[in-house]
């Protein structure tokens, strides 16, 4: 990534919890919202202040039942509205390195172990994200390299829980009379999404470490 500036990389990311930690290592950041409308939204807002490239970036639902949660996916490839759009590799190499997965970009949520269990047959994609897609296709669209850095929250087998899929405002962030509302309507739920918080704190973890590596690289690049 020698011809790129780091500081001019763009990265989208859906939630507001997503971008507090992306923020810690790059500068230019947009929520999307949790939909993939909002990604592209928030990869235009990006690409009209010029950055080079462009980057997504938070949690993803495993696919292959080999990915478990905390697990960082920095894909090969992404699948979306039937293309395969490469990511950049030397993007790639300052993420951490390439995983040798192709990810999915879907424009809704997979929200059952049976759905992804069919996604993963059908696609072969290790991962699915919503905002993935919009960012491979704007960076397509202007001749930009771009690359994906995801952890795995929902494993293979874990259907999302009904609280989880009302959670989110239009800006990202989580709103808790939704989720308490939700629980409140069906308590059974709630086992599934204690273990959801579990998964997702393990991915943040794992993003949160991924992020201060790249920090810490940075750090040690001559002036």
């Amino acid at each position: 990534m020698s011809h790129l500036d780091f500081d001019r990389i763009g990265v989208v990311v859906g939630l507001t919890a997503e971008a507090r930690i992306a923020r810690c290592c790059f500068t230019h950041v947009e929520i999307g919202g949790g939909t993939a409308t909002g990604a592209q939204a928030a990869a235009h807002r990006l690409i009209g202040q010029g950055v080079q490239a462009l980057v997504s970036f938070g949690l993803a639902g495993g696919l292959d039942p080999m990915l478990r949660p905390g697990a960082v996916v920095v894909p090969e490839a992404v699948v979306t509205n039937g293309q395969l759009l490469a990511t950049d590799a030397d993007l790639n190499e300052w993420l951490g390195g390439g995983t040798a997965h192709v990810l999915l970009g879907v424009d809704g949520v997979v929200a059952t172990a049976s759905a992804k269990h069919h996604l993963f047959l059908a696609t072969g994609c290790a991962a699915v994200d919503l905002e993935s897609g919009a960012v491979a296709l704007a960076a397509e669209a202007h001749g930009l390299p771009f690359a994906v850095l995801r952890a795995i929250c929902d494993a293979a087998e874990r259907d999302l829980p009904p609280a989880a899929l009302c959670a989110l405002n239009d800006a990202g962030a989580i709103g808790l009379m939704r989720v308490i509302g939700s629980v409140i309507g069906q308590p059974r739920q709630l086992p599934g999404l204690l273990a959801l918080g579990r998964d997702a704190a393990a991915a943040k973890r794992a993003l949160v470490e991924r992020t201060s590596m790249i920090e810490r690289r940075l750090c040690r690049l001559p002036a």
